[in-house]
């Protein structure tokens, strides 16, 4: 049975990865990530995991490293945050363009200039377009059951495709929380061994990557793309068959008090915990009876219809975004929701805020302005296309 201990989530995700008979981890650090491999450095030195360490030279390297190391059948795993996101970022495109089911956990930070080391969504929306399955996560226990997922959709043959776990740096990465430590019997029950299929091999050489003309680009990049749309489907029997292992259930869009509500405010990551906190008490004070949390979990296939589901019933969508998408108009969630709903023809008054940026804490009291002022806008109107939360003019 699983076990409830108290940890920091960097090391229970470097635990999980562990339990997950990881065979090579290829890593370089950078702040918030560096405790995950960390941790996983010290498993393989004291002998608790048998695999491959490579401490490289940089993220580029790292990434690098993990595609041949996939590429030859191992199962391999990597970390990093901002601008190491940023740095490896040319070679995204390449693992998951050559079906390689490598499992990057992300610490999000922000990118610089100024240079922080603190949380927010930039980076993972600069890579947003990189063809990988894309997974956010709110709290530690959730960190540890998606990396176990991570593993077990990526080398799914009718996926092979990387995929990233996202935890906010600092808030998630670095919180002792209560976590729900699985057995290793019931990882090995959930996580079959890794089959890769197109495994490099000396005695059948083979060339992967090859240059391709004008000729056959398209229809590469639109396979590609049709494999990423039918990953959704294995995603779904993952998580299912998860929850039938674990108890804990998880769906692309998940919501919170969203039965009777009229007003939704979407959020991703770490902070939805605390806007669920701050619905609790409007609704106690009788501020705002009506509104509920949706949770966007899948970034990655984009979950369309389950978010046109979730949102027939609202008057009013306040979506928090946390990255600026500079010279739109709006933040990158913001668009991706408006478009998804373009031609539904019952839809919510969208409104959209960014805020949160470089780590700074949204607080209860913080979620309760944004849920009030943005249906002060819904209703009245505002001469901004979106609006940047807390900011001093």
């Amino acid at each position: 049975m699983s076990k409830r201990v108290g940890i920091e989530v960097s090391i229970a995700l470097g635990d999980a990865v562990k339990m997950a008979n990881t065979d090579v981890v290829a890593a370089y650090p950078i702040t918030p990530q560096t405790h995950i491999v960390e941790h996983l450095a010290e498993l393989v030195a004291e002998g608790e995991l048998d695999a491959e360490y490579i401490p490289v030279e940089s993220e580029h390297s790292a990434m690098s490293a993990c595609m041949g190391s996939a590429a030859a059948g191992a199962r391999t795993f990597t970390a990093t945050a901002g601008q190491g996101l940023e740095l490896m970022h040319e070679c995204l495109y390449v693992a998951s363009a050559m079906r390689l089911p490598i499992v990057m956990a992300v610490a999000n930070r922000a990118l610089s200039a100024p240079i922080s080391v603190w949380g927010d969504h930039s980076d993972v929306m600069a890579c947003r377009d990189t063809g990988w399955i894309q997974i956010f996560t709110e709290n530690g226990q959730e960190v540890v059951d998606t990396a176990l997922c991570a593993f077990r959709i990526a080398e799914d043959k009718n996926v092979l495709l990387p995929t990233m776990v996202h935890l906010d740096g600092f808030h998630l990465s670095h919180v002792i929380e209560p976590i729900m430590m699985p057995e290793q019997s019931q990882v090995d029950a959930f996580l079959p061994p890794n089959k890769y299929p197109f495994f490099l091999d000396p005695a059948r050489p083979v060339a992967m990557g090859d240059f391709a003309p004008p000729a056959i680009y398209t229809e590469m990049k639109w396979a590609q793309e049709i494999n990423l749309q039918k990953s959704k489907e294995t995603i779904l029997k993952a998580w299912k068959e998860f929850a039938e292992v674990f108890g804990r259930e998880y769906k692309p869009v998940e919501s919170y008090r969203c039965e009777d509500a009229k007003i939704l405010l979407l959020t991703m990551g770490s902070y939805s915990e605390t806007a669920m906190t701050a619905i609790d008490k409007m609704r106690e004070k009788g501020d705002c009876e009506s509104v509920g949390l949706l949770r966007l979990r899948l970034w990655r296939p984009f979950p369309t219809d389950e978010l046109r589901e979730a949102i027939k019933n609202a008057d009013i969508l306040i979506i928090l975004d946390r990255a600026l998408s500079f010279g739109s108009a709006g933040g990158p969630v913001a668009m991706e929701i408006k478009s998804a709903l373009y031609d539904v023809s019952k839809k919510p008054k969208i409104v959209n805020f960014i805020g949160g940026l470089g780590g700074r804490d949204i607080t209860v009291g913080g979620f309760e302005e944004i849920i009030k002022k943005g249906i002060d806008i819904a209703r009245n109107g505002s001469e901004n296309e979106f609006e940047i939360f807390g900011v001093r003019e």
